[in-house]
Protein backbone atom coordinates (compact mmCIF):
# COMPACT_ATOMS: atom_id res chain seq x y z
CA UNK A 1 0.00 0.00 0.00
CA UNK A 2 1.46 3.38 -0.97
CA UNK A 3 2.43 6.10 2.17
CA UNK A 4 -0.20 8.99 1.98
CA UNK A 5 -0.08 12.46 3.10
CA UNK A 6 -2.10 11.17 5.92
CA UNK A 7 0.87 8.66 7.06
CA UNK A 8 3.59 11.03 6.98
CA UNK A 9 1.29 13.58 9.28
CA UNK A 10 0.68 10.11 11.75
CA UNK A 11 4.07 10.04 11.92
CA UNK A 12 5.18 14.04 12.33
CA UNK A 13 2.87 14.48 14.88
CA UNK A 14 1.54 17.24 13.27
CA UNK A 15 -2.03 17.87 11.26
CA UNK A 16 -2.74 17.15 7.42
CA UNK A 17 -3.03 21.21 6.49
CA UNK A 18 0.49 21.61 8.01
CA UNK A 19 2.22 18.58 6.33
CA UNK A 20 0.31 20.16 2.92
CA UNK A 21 1.92 23.79 3.87
CA UNK A 22 5.02 22.20 3.51
CA UNK A 23 5.09 19.57 0.59
CA UNK A 24 3.34 22.98 -1.70
CA UNK A 25 5.86 25.29 0.20
CA UNK A 26 2.91 27.51 0.76
CA UNK A 27 1.83 29.67 4.01
CA UNK A 28 4.16 30.68 7.40
CA UNK A 29 5.54 27.12 8.76
CA UNK A 30 8.06 27.10 11.47
CA UNK A 31 11.70 25.91 10.59
CA UNK A 32 11.44 23.09 13.38
CA UNK A 33 8.44 21.67 12.11
CA UNK A 34 9.64 21.61 8.20
CA UNK A 35 12.95 19.86 9.25
CA UNK A 36 10.47 17.29 10.95
CA UNK A 37 8.22 16.89 8.03
CA UNK A 38 10.85 16.27 5.88
CA UNK A 39 12.59 14.08 7.59
CA UNK A 40 9.41 11.71 8.15
CA UNK A 41 8.41 12.16 4.39
CA UNK A 42 12.21 11.00 3.49
CA UNK A 43 12.06 8.13 5.59
CA UNK A 44 8.52 6.60 4.82
CA UNK A 45 9.42 7.26 1.09
CA UNK A 46 6.14 9.23 0.73
CA UNK A 47 5.68 10.85 -3.12
CA UNK A 48 3.12 13.46 -3.52
CA UNK A 49 0.16 12.63 -5.68
CA UNK A 50 0.56 14.73 -8.31
CA UNK A 51 -3.25 14.95 -9.36
CA UNK A 52 -4.10 15.89 -6.41
CA UNK A 53 -1.48 18.70 -6.61
CA UNK A 54 -2.67 19.71 -9.33
CA UNK A 55 -6.50 20.03 -8.15
CA UNK A 56 -5.13 22.02 -5.01
CA UNK A 57 -2.42 24.26 -6.56
CA UNK A 58 -4.00 24.32 -10.31
CA UNK A 59 -0.40 23.90 -11.53
CA UNK A 60 0.71 20.57 -13.44
CA UNK A 61 4.05 21.96 -13.71
CA UNK A 62 4.16 21.10 -17.38
CA UNK A 63 4.63 22.51 -20.37
CA UNK A 64 2.80 21.32 -23.93
CA UNK A 65 5.25 21.92 -27.12
CA UNK A 66 3.53 21.31 -30.74
CA UNK A 67 6.00 21.20 -33.32
CA UNK A 68 5.86 20.66 -37.20
CA UNK A 69 7.74 17.62 -36.95
CA UNK A 70 10.02 16.19 -34.08
CA UNK A 71 12.44 14.99 -36.99
CA UNK A 72 16.04 16.75 -37.63
CA UNK A 73 18.72 18.58 -36.22
CA UNK A 74 16.40 21.71 -35.85
CA UNK A 75 13.78 20.69 -33.75
CA UNK A 76 15.82 18.53 -31.36
CA UNK A 77 17.45 21.67 -30.75
CA UNK A 78 14.69 23.77 -30.12
CA UNK A 79 13.69 21.04 -28.23
CA UNK A 80 16.66 21.33 -26.51
CA UNK A 81 16.81 24.66 -24.90
CA UNK A 82 13.15 24.49 -24.36
CA UNK A 83 13.65 21.22 -21.85
CA UNK A 84 16.40 22.84 -20.28
CA UNK A 85 15.08 26.02 -19.17
CA UNK A 86 11.52 24.14 -18.38
CA UNK A 87 13.49 21.83 -16.02
CA UNK A 88 15.54 24.41 -14.20
CA UNK A 89 12.08 25.85 -13.34
CA UNK A 90 10.60 22.82 -12.27
CA UNK A 91 8.96 22.01 -15.18
CA UNK A 92 8.29 18.64 -17.72
CA UNK A 93 7.24 19.05 -21.10
CA UNK A 94 4.52 17.22 -23.04
CA UNK A 95 5.44 16.66 -27.10
CA UNK A 96 3.45 16.40 -29.88
CA UNK A 97 3.94 17.48 -33.79
CA UNK A 98 1.37 19.02 -35.89
CA UNK A 99 2.98 18.12 -39.81
CA UNK A 100 1.75 21.70 -39.78
CA UNK A 101 -1.77 20.94 -40.27
CA UNK A 102 -4.66 22.67 -38.26
CA UNK A 103 -6.72 19.57 -37.10
CA UNK A 104 -3.15 17.98 -35.61
CA UNK A 105 -3.01 20.81 -33.57
CA UNK A 106 -6.19 20.98 -32.71
CA UNK A 107 -5.99 17.36 -31.05
CA UNK A 108 -2.94 18.03 -29.83
CA UNK A 109 -4.17 20.48 -28.01
CA UNK A 110 -7.13 18.56 -26.79
CA UNK A 111 -4.48 16.02 -25.89
CA UNK A 112 -2.59 18.47 -23.56
CA UNK A 113 -5.65 20.13 -22.06
CA UNK A 114 -5.88 20.42 -18.52
CA UNK A 115 -1.97 18.67 -18.35
CA UNK A 116 0.02 22.11 -19.35
CA UNK A 117 0.03 25.07 -17.68
CA UNK A 118 1.25 26.58 -20.88
CA UNK A 119 1.61 26.17 -24.01
CA UNK A 120 4.68 26.65 -27.07
CA UNK A 121 3.61 26.42 -31.00
CA UNK A 122 5.85 26.42 -34.14
CA UNK A 123 3.82 26.60 -36.76
CA UNK A 124 5.43 28.57 -39.50
CA UNK A 125 2.61 27.31 -42.03
CA UNK A 126 0.04 28.69 -40.35
CA UNK A 127 -0.72 32.05 -39.76
CA UNK A 128 -1.39 33.09 -35.54
CA UNK A 129 -4.84 33.93 -36.62
CA UNK A 130 -5.45 30.07 -37.05
CA UNK A 131 -3.58 28.89 -34.73
CA UNK A 132 -4.94 31.08 -31.70
CA UNK A 133 -8.31 29.98 -33.00
CA UNK A 134 -7.51 25.85 -32.34
CA UNK A 135 -6.56 26.99 -28.56
CA UNK A 136 -8.58 27.53 -25.49
CA UNK A 137 -8.86 30.96 -24.70
CA UNK A 138 -7.49 30.51 -21.08
CA UNK A 139 -4.34 28.72 -22.35
CA UNK A 140 -1.02 30.54 -22.03
CA UNK A 141 0.72 30.28 -25.03
CA UNK A 142 3.47 31.65 -27.27
CA UNK A 143 4.31 31.66 -30.87
CA UNK A 144 7.59 30.71 -32.62
CA UNK A 145 7.87 31.25 -36.51
CA UNK A 146 4.45 32.18 -37.07
CA UNK A 147 3.55 35.08 -39.10
CA UNK A 148 1.67 37.70 -36.34
CA UNK A 149 2.05 40.71 -38.20
CA UNK A 150 -0.49 43.07 -36.64
CA UNK A 151 -1.72 40.65 -33.60
CA UNK A 152 -0.98 41.42 -30.16
CA UNK A 153 -0.03 37.62 -29.18
CA UNK A 154 3.75 36.60 -27.25
CA UNK A 155 5.70 35.57 -29.58
CA UNK A 156 9.32 35.00 -31.01
CA UNK A 157 9.99 35.13 -34.20
CA UNK A 158 13.53 34.82 -36.27
CA UNK A 159 15.06 37.18 -38.59
CA UNK A 160 14.72 35.23 -41.56
CA UNK A 161 14.55 38.35 -44.27
CA UNK A 162 17.66 39.98 -42.59
CA UNK A 163 19.81 36.46 -42.18
CA UNK A 164 19.09 36.15 -46.34
CA UNK A 165 19.36 39.54 -47.02
CA UNK A 166 22.84 39.73 -45.66
CA UNK A 167 24.25 36.25 -46.92
CA UNK A 168 23.31 37.19 -50.25
CA UNK A 169 25.14 40.39 -50.00
CA UNK A 170 27.92 38.05 -48.37
CA UNK A 171 28.38 36.20 -51.32
CA UNK A 172 28.26 39.30 -53.61
CA UNK A 173 30.44 40.90 -51.52
CA UNK A 174 32.82 37.50 -52.53
CA UNK A 175 32.36 38.11 -55.99
CA UNK A 176 29.52 36.15 -57.07
CA UNK A 177 27.05 37.60 -59.31
CA UNK A 178 24.86 34.67 -60.55
CA UNK A 179 23.11 32.86 -57.50
CA UNK A 180 21.23 30.65 -56.87
CA UNK A 181 18.95 29.20 -54.18
CA UNK A 182 16.61 26.68 -53.30
CA UNK A 183 13.57 27.62 -51.31
CA UNK A 184 11.42 26.25 -48.66
CA UNK A 185 7.56 25.13 -49.20
CA UNK A 186 5.83 28.68 -50.29
CA UNK A 187 3.56 28.38 -47.06
CA UNK A 188 5.94 28.34 -44.73
CA UNK A 189 6.75 31.51 -43.55
CA UNK A 190 10.28 31.24 -42.49
CA UNK A 191 10.82 29.86 -46.30
CA UNK A 192 8.95 32.83 -47.78
CA UNK A 193 10.67 35.52 -45.61
CA UNK A 194 14.51 33.69 -46.50
CA UNK A 195 13.44 33.81 -50.05
CA UNK A 196 12.44 37.89 -50.04
CA UNK A 197 15.49 38.42 -48.34
CA UNK A 198 17.46 36.75 -51.68
CA UNK A 199 15.52 38.52 -53.66
CA UNK A 200 15.79 41.72 -52.43
CA UNK A 201 19.38 41.37 -51.99
CA UNK A 202 19.95 40.65 -55.80
CA UNK A 203 18.04 43.31 -57.13
CA UNK A 204 19.98 46.23 -54.72
CA UNK A 205 23.00 44.81 -55.62
CA UNK A 206 25.48 43.89 -58.44
CA UNK A 207 24.81 40.45 -59.98
CA UNK A 208 21.23 39.21 -61.52
CA UNK A 209 18.31 37.57 -60.84
CA UNK A 210 16.09 35.07 -62.40
CA UNK A 211 13.12 32.89 -62.36
CA UNK A 212 15.36 29.70 -63.04
CA UNK A 213 17.94 30.52 -60.17
CA UNK A 214 14.57 30.09 -57.93
CA UNK A 215 14.96 26.04 -57.13
CA UNK A 216 12.16 24.04 -55.30
CA UNK A 217 13.08 22.73 -52.43
CA UNK A 218 10.94 21.13 -48.71
CA UNK A 219 13.85 21.60 -46.12
CA UNK A 220 14.59 17.93 -46.43
CA UNK A 221 18.12 17.05 -47.37
CA UNK A 222 16.63 14.48 -50.73
CA UNK A 223 15.21 18.07 -51.96
CA UNK A 224 18.30 19.88 -51.66
CA UNK A 225 20.24 16.92 -53.56
CA UNK A 226 17.67 17.46 -56.31
CA UNK A 227 17.99 21.11 -56.58
CA UNK A 228 21.42 20.86 -57.40
CA UNK A 229 21.43 18.49 -59.78
CA UNK A 230 19.66 20.87 -61.41
CA UNK A 231 21.73 23.50 -60.86
CA UNK A 232 24.15 21.78 -62.80
CA UNK A 233 22.37 21.53 -65.92
CA UNK A 234 22.05 25.62 -65.95
CA UNK A 235 23.87 27.26 -68.54
CA UNK A 236 25.44 29.81 -67.51
CA UNK A 237 26.21 27.99 -64.29
CA UNK A 238 25.83 29.58 -60.99
CA UNK A 239 28.92 30.42 -59.33
CA UNK A 240 27.26 30.21 -55.80
CA UNK A 241 24.11 28.01 -53.95
CA UNK A 242 22.53 29.40 -51.47
CA UNK A 243 19.83 26.85 -49.07
CA UNK A 244 16.96 28.09 -47.36
CA UNK A 245 18.27 25.61 -44.41
CA UNK A 246 21.16 24.01 -43.92
CA UNK A 247 19.76 20.52 -44.00
CA UNK A 248 19.11 21.38 -48.03
CA UNK A 249 22.21 22.37 -48.08
CA UNK A 250 24.15 19.33 -46.93
CA UNK A 251 22.03 17.41 -49.46
CA UNK A 252 23.10 19.53 -52.34
CA UNK A 253 27.00 19.44 -51.08
CA UNK A 254 26.32 15.76 -51.77
CA UNK A 255 25.09 15.59 -55.42
CA UNK A 256 27.98 18.72 -56.10
CA UNK A 257 30.42 16.20 -54.95
CA UNK A 258 29.51 13.48 -56.86
CA UNK A 259 29.71 15.67 -59.78
CA UNK A 260 33.25 16.23 -59.26
CA UNK A 261 33.02 20.05 -58.28
CA UNK A 262 35.42 22.48 -56.11
CA UNK A 263 33.77 23.66 -53.37
CA UNK A 264 33.81 26.88 -52.70
CA UNK A 265 36.15 26.84 -56.10
CA UNK A 266 34.26 26.71 -58.93
CA UNK A 267 30.77 26.91 -56.51
CA UNK A 268 30.22 28.59 -53.02
CA UNK A 269 27.42 26.55 -50.84
CA UNK A 270 25.63 28.29 -48.26
CA UNK A 271 22.83 27.34 -45.78
CA UNK A 272 20.77 28.69 -43.03
CA UNK A 273 20.41 27.80 -39.52
CA UNK A 274 23.69 26.73 -38.25
CA UNK A 275 23.15 23.16 -37.47
CA UNK A 276 25.35 21.20 -35.22
CA UNK A 277 26.17 18.82 -38.45
CA UNK A 278 26.53 21.68 -40.88
CA UNK A 279 29.95 22.45 -38.92
CA UNK A 280 31.40 19.07 -39.91
CA UNK A 281 30.22 19.17 -43.18
CA UNK A 282 32.91 18.54 -46.00
CA UNK A 283 34.25 21.04 -46.67
CA UNK A 284 32.58 23.27 -43.94
CA UNK A 285 28.83 24.90 -44.28
CA UNK A 286 29.01 28.34 -44.56
CA UNK A 287 25.57 29.34 -42.89
CA UNK A 288 23.37 32.05 -41.58
CA UNK A 289 23.76 30.94 -37.73
CA UNK A 290 20.60 30.88 -35.79
CA UNK A 291 21.11 29.98 -31.85
CA UNK A 292 18.47 27.02 -32.00
CA UNK A 293 18.62 26.19 -28.55
CA UNK A 294 18.68 29.89 -27.41
CA UNK A 295 14.90 29.94 -29.72
CA UNK A 296 13.79 27.39 -27.41
CA UNK A 297 15.14 28.70 -24.27
CA UNK A 298 13.86 32.30 -24.81
CA UNK A 299 10.44 31.00 -26.24
CA UNK A 300 10.34 29.19 -22.54
CA UNK A 301 11.44 31.94 -20.65
CA UNK A 302 8.62 34.18 -21.72
CA UNK A 303 5.64 31.21 -21.47
CA UNK A 304 7.31 30.96 -17.80
CA UNK A 305 6.54 34.64 -16.99
CA UNK A 306 2.86 34.51 -18.07
CA UNK A 307 2.32 31.04 -16.44
CA UNK A 308 4.28 31.82 -13.00
CA UNK A 309 2.54 35.38 -12.96
CA UNK A 310 -0.74 34.56 -13.84
CA UNK A 311 -3.53 33.38 -11.09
Amino acid sequence: MSVTIRDVARESGFSVATVSRVLNNSGVVRTETRRRIEAVTERLRYTPNSAARTLITRKTHTLGVVLPDLYGEFFSEVIRGIDRTAQQNGYHLLLSSSHNHEDEIEAAVEAMHGRVDGLVVMSPGIGAKKVVAALPRTLRIVLLNCDVEGESLDAINLDNYGGSHAMVCHLQACGHRRIAMIRGEARNHDARERLRGYRDALRAGPGEWAEDLELPGNFSESSGYEAAQRVLTLSPRPTALFAANDSMAIGALSALREADLIIPGEMAVAGFDDIPMARYASPPLSSVHVPIDELGRRATRKLLDAVEGGP
